[in-house]
């Protein structure tokens, strides 16, 4: 278990509750704007968070913080994740799971064992533009497929997110998404941010005016819809 970092209070990553976010390190995917970049592309470069650590951490903040953000990298190519989600539910936390949506079978079973409480999947693009925008020549879009089915069927409290990146996305992407996500109930228009250390320089973000023209696209078929990063 590659534990590479840990915000120790977030009120944002988990709505609604008072939270920590814990880092893992190792994605499948090559995003060129991801702005975790390092923990793709730079793994063993990372000094590692004891699990001792983290859980003398989550022991100290018993009865503080509500809940438990997991993310990455991403959090499901991990073998050892089930092991970890176990230890923190029996602490008492609720867990929230990061994900690309590119494993739907380790989702579904972590949902359906009970230890995941509510879901954030990153949409990265038209079905079209998936492969290019994960930066994987030859990836085909149906673990996607399969895991916006299963989130749409209503299983676990869930919210799709996209981060809008002017060399990426255009707005008949996002038509094609909404109809993608049609019913959905909550999803995050991410403003890209160079923090620096990206996968590929050279990207960059809307402005405003253009941010809330894919909000009102995306209103169209989503129940709640809102900008993060303005």
């Amino acid at each position: 278990m590659r534990i590479q970092g840990l915000q120790k209070l977030t009120l944002l990553d988990y709505p609604g509750k008072t939270a920590c976010t814990i880092f893992l390190g190792g994605c499948n995917f090559r995003c060129p704007f991801c702005h975790n970049a390092a923990l793709v592309t730079g793994v063993e470069d990372h000094e590692n968070f004891s699990e001792e650590e983290l859980f003398d951490f989550l022991k100290r903040r018993q009865g503080i913080l509500d809940g438990v953000c997991i993310s990455g990298g991403e959090p499901l190519i991990c073998p050892d994740l089930d092991e970890l989600l176990k230890k923190i539910r029996d602490m008492g936390y609720l867990i929230k799971l990061d994900t690309n949506g590119s494993f739907p079978e380790r989702l579904i079973r972590l949902v359906e064992e009970g230890l995941i409480d509510q879901v954030a999947m990153d949409l990265k693009n038209s079905r079209e533009k998936y492969a290019r925008t994960v930066g994987i020549g030859q990836f085909g879009v149906r673990p996607i497929e399969e895991s916006v089915e299963y989130l749409l069927e209503g299983h676990v409290p869930y919210a799709f997110r996209t981060t809008v990146v002017r060399e990426f996305h255009q707005k008949s992407d996002f038509e094609e998404m909404g109809r993608w996500i049609r019913g959905a109930a909550t999803y995050y228009i991410q403003q890209f941010e160079n923090s620096g250390g990206l996968i590929r320089e050279g990207l960059h973000a809307y402005d405003e005016p253009v941010l809330l023209q894919v909000k009102a696209i995306m209103e169209n078929y989503v129940g709640e819809v809102e900008i993060r990063g303005i």
